[in-house]
């Protein structure tokens, strides 16, 4: 039953977009094939979970500004991932245990219901915080009542203690928890249960001073313990990493450890961290395991930095989006991610150039090999030289060099109009996929060995890419892509 406090708000949340969507929607940077916010901020995905047939993907949303303020969830659903349907509000922030913020969150179904687990967020006037692991539940996968704290704030942590993400292993339930320890320091949890309401502490299976870890951040959000052909895989994103070499060089890092997982003894022995996307935006990604078996993964495309109030789209109200569903793999040892199949259905007209010659440091445009919405696969047939690159609308250039295995993308720093950079090694470049949106760019390498996740801002009217190289060969095949379709409310 929603209470008269949680329908203001929802209210006031569809007048913001009421007043906003059209100033939204003539942004030249809005993108075509994501999920965005109606207006405002989005940030994490939420509660993802594909529930009698339908996809559902929950999101962290801010109505009322374009900054971090009281989080809603908000809500899109899809049959097919690319043809979307706008819900209303999942989540309000209107109880005293969320009067903060309704923070990030998973979904699970159980006994034909569908429940929300979530952060309530509490900040008191001295500037303390309260954390509350919460709970909703939903007969239909569209409107929930709320059942409250299901596990308060146990001993030996900081309220910094957040983002559960629950799933079912036999016959118990499970609730790993991105938590900081009373010495500051980022860690997991585990919590285990018969019924999803009552639960009893595990134990903590990775963080500083366990499994060979020193201080490896002062918090760990967004946790999401899998399974991949025979191992366990830990995600998390830890906040506070130093940089160091081609490693964590954003404000905060979004990775993997694989590993295998104790259920007897709650405990999760697993290998070194493993950085999921190599670009500039990514963050918080959530996974869930759809009818067919697939594990599929969101992340968040963006990120809390100084750069963030200096995005142009918050001229048009609204900032942030989620990134492409990637489908996950695990192949000896290391993470695989795949643009997800229904993705295709975007596709229009089809251009392929094969045999495209670079010869001694060439720089070309290649007739039809141009856009702003598109997907592009570049398969190399040799590349000999020293370097090899792309261009994308003079504002993003991916370059590969052979002799230093290395493989890197320039971008302008929005804030300072400056250069920046993102690398990593790779010994082998054979192949590139690119799905380009009007101010985004995801690059997969070599089937999703490595994957590159950045906003950019391109002259709106930009389309041109130019490839450049020495004693290259490659075929090249271009789409077009159709823009997402929508039905449904305007929130």
């Amino acid at each position: 039953m929603m209470t008269e406090r949680e329908a203001h708000l929802i209210h006031k949340a569809y007048e913001e977009v009421k007043k906003y969507e059209e100033q939204v929607e003539k942004d030249p940077y809005r993108l075509t094939f994501h999920l965005m916010p109606p207006v405002g901020l989005l940030n994490d995905p939420n509660g993802l979970i594909q529930y009698n047939d339908v996809y559902h993907v929950f999101f962290q949303w801010n109505p009322f500004d374009t900054t971090h303020g009281s989080k809603f969830w908000g809500h899109y659903s899809s049959k097919d991932l690319i043809h979307w349907k706008k819900e209303s509000v999942a989540l309000a922030p209107s109880e005293w245990y969320e009067k903060n913020g309704c923070y990030s969150g998973s979904a699970v179904e159980w006994a034909g219901k569908l429940y929300l687990f979530y952060t309530g967020n509490v900040k008191k006037e001295n500037g303390d915080r309260e954390t509350y692991q919460c709970m909703a539940i939903s007969d239909d996968g569209i409107h929930f009542e709320k059942k409250g704290p299901v596990l308060e704030l146990p001993e030996g942590y900081t309220a910094h203690f957040r983002d559960p993400k629950v799933w079912k292993h036999d016959d118990d339930w499970y609730m790993i928890v991105g938590a900081q320890t009373l010495d500051e320091k980022g860690t997991a949890v585990i919590f285990q249960s018969k019924d999803l309401y009552h639960w009893k502490e595990a134990g903590r299976i990775a963080g500083a001073d366990m499994n060979g870890l020193n201080d490896f951040g002062y918090m760990w959000e967004c946790p999401d313990l899998i399974h991949l052909n025979g191992q366990d895989l830990l995600l998390v994103s830890p906040q506070g990493l130093e940089p160091s070499g081609h490693f964590y060089h954003n404000v905060f890092q979004s990775g993997y450890f694989v590993g295998k997982m104790d259920y007897d003894h709650v405990q999760f022995q697993h290998g070194p961290f493993v950085e999921l996307d190599r670009g500039f935006d990514f963050y918080a990604p959530q996974t869930f395991k759809d009818a067919s078996g697939r594990t599929i993964l969101y992340g968040w495309m963006g990120i809390t930095d100084d750069m963030e109030p200096y995005h142009p789209t918050i001229n048009h109200h609204w900032v942030h989006a989620l990134t492409i569903p990637r489908e996950l793999e695990l192949r000896k040892g290391k993470l695989y991610q795949k643009p997800l199949e229904e993705l295709k259905g975007l596709r229009k007209e089809r251009l392929k150039v094969n045999h495209v010659n670079l010869t001694e440091n060439q720089n070309i445009e290649i007739q039809g090999i141009k856009g702003k919405a598109l997907e592009l696969i570049v398969d190399f047939l040799k590349i000999e030289g020293n370097k090899f690159g792309i261009s994308f609308r003079n504002e993003a250039v991916l370059t590969y060099e052979p002799e230093r295995e290395e493989i890197r993308l320039q971008r302008r720093n929005i804030k300072t109009g400056g250069h920046e950079i993102r690398r990593c090694k790779l010994s082998d470049l054979d192949k590139l996929h690119v799905f380009m949106d009007r101010s985004s760019i995801e690059i997969f390498i070599n089937d999703g060995e490595e994957v590159f996740t950045a906003r950019y801002f391109p002259d709106s009217e930009n389309e041109t890419i130019q490839f450049f190289g020495d004693h290259v060969e490659m075929n090249i095949t271009k789409w077009e892509l159709k823009p997402f379709t929508y039905t449904g409310q305007s929130i």
